[in-house]
């Protein structure tokens, strides 16, 4: 799988409604067939940043993520609300879920 972490940095004035703001790009990307998972969080360290973690199938799933409407539409849409062009790190890696952090197992979980 493409496995992706990205830092966006978001205007102080937009922060809150971030979730909003990227909803439309967040459900559309979801619905995708190739599309492992796409969740965003908020720093506890800093409220005006948002770090997205996805996950996509294959290289080719990844390709159609790039190449679709509604990623071409964030492109348009979503910058004008960044504070900084957002960070990225996007490894393919071999797997095709989370694996378990066996160091903090939960007895019978």
């Amino acid at each position: 799988m493409i496995f992706i972490t990205a830092k966006f940095l978001i205007k102080a004035e937009d922060a809150d409604r971030w979730p909003q703001i990227a909803n439309a790009f967040t459900t559309a990307t979801r619905a995708e067939p190739g599309c492992l998972w796409f969740d965003w969080s908020r720093s506890i360290d800093n409220p005006d940043e948002y770090v997205l973690v996805e996950a996509f199938r294959d290289g080719a799933a990844g390709a159609a993520h790039v190449g679709s409407a509604h990623f071409k539409q964030a492109q348009q849409d979503l910058p004008a609300h960044l504070a900084a062009t957002p960070k990225i790190i996007s490894q393919m890696i071999e797997q095709d879920d989370w694996s378990e952090l066996g160091e903090m197992a939960v007895p019978g979980s």
